[in-house]
């Protein structure tokens, strides 16, 4: 039988990326340089999740990437939306989908790969989130 690994994504800036994941409570799980094939390459998991791995993916020469949203998104399930949410917020991260109905919310990562984040269950709708506008694309 097929057995998920992970996801892979293209980044441009590993670190700021890295620290967005830990944001959402990822740890790094390891890290490879290749450098005859000149790219760094960072496995990131949830603890006690270990099996569903993000791969991060930084090649060393500068390359543009474009179309993040066509990628679609990952998601997580987190145990309090509004709490993570803030967390995020008060790290810079824009919240794009705010968490308006106490469930889901999207954010993106410093390359724009859009994040899904939904809640262990439901909280009731609470400010400021309830009242919070979209903003930009998720």
């Amino acid at each position: 039988m097929p057995k998920y690994l992970h996801t892979m994504i293209r980044v441009t800036d590993v670190d700021a990326t890295v620290r967005f994941f830990k944001l959402l409570g990822l740890e790094e799980q390891k890290r490879m340089d290749d450098e005859k094939g000149r790219y760094t390459l960072v496995f990131l998991a949830a603890p006690g999740d270990e099996d569903a791995q993000v791969e991060l993916t930084y090649n060393w020469d500068p390359q543009e990437y474009s179309g993040g949203r066509n990628f679609g998104h990952l998601a997580y399930r987190v145990e309090n939306i509004y709490e993570t949410c803030q967390t995020l917020m008060d790290a810079g991260v824009t919240i794009n989908r705010p968490p308006r109905d106490g469930h889901m919310a999207f954010v993106r990562t410093p390359d724009n790969i859009s994040i899904e984040l939904l809640q262990d269950g439901h909280l009731a709708p609470a400010e400021p989130w309830a009242s919070m506008p979209n903003s930009g694309e998720w």
